[in-house]
């Protein structure tokens, strides 16, 4: 049987998982260092449910989660875009972007066509086929968001996504300042 996670209230009626609570105490020096920990847990959990619910969508339809990144960006592109352009955007090594473009090339969903900017280079760009992938995607996609975000006002939804971009921010901005120093971030 699956684990089920069991959520509580706390007095002011927000949840947090007990489980979490009791393992990141060996952690925290104070409440507030409690927080922070709970709420590191709490974010890393959201994101493996939404990533669970697109990769649900995207392999009943052939396409990796990381794949479906590419195939997203791509399809916003009016132009090819170059692989390394592609793994900066989706956070990812050069490599594992080549793979992934592979991977859409080989379903017929993605071409490699020349840079004509730069002879030596190429673009990945989206083919027609991948057009036709993405717009039969884009209604379960839709259904699946909305589902995952049930009951949110739209002021929810801004503050989520304000809050989930300014961790973003600060961890580049941490990562930055390790490099600075000649430490590995």
């Amino acid at each position: 049987m699956k684990d089920v996670h069991i959520y509580e209230s706390d007095s002011d009626g927000f949840l947090y998982d007990p489980r979490v609570r009791a393992a990141m105490t060996q952690f925290a020096d104070s409440d507030e260092d409690l927080l922070t920990f709970e709420a590191g847990a709490a974010v890393r959990t959201a994101n493996h449910a939404v990533d669970r619910m697109r990769a649900h969508g995207a392999q009943g339809r052939g396409v990796s989660a990381g794949a479906l990144d590419l195939l997203i960006r791509l399809n916003d592109s009016e132009h090819g875009i170059s692989i390394g352009e592609l793994a900066r955007a989706a956070g990812v090594s050069s490599r594992n972007a080549t793979g992934l473009v592979d991977t859409l090339e080989h379903n017929g969903l993605v071409r490699r066509v020349p840079d004509p900017a730069d002879r030596r280079s190429v673009l990945a760009e989206i083919t027609p086929d991948g057009r036709a992938w993405m717009e039969a995607f884009r209604e379960p996609s839709r259904r699946a968001m909305r589902a995952m975000f049930h009951g949110f006002t739209p002021e929810e939804l801004v503050t989520l996504r304000d809050l989930c971009l300014r961790l973003a921010v600060n961890q580049q901005s941490l990562a930055d300042h390790l490099r600075q120093n000649g430490q590995q971030p």
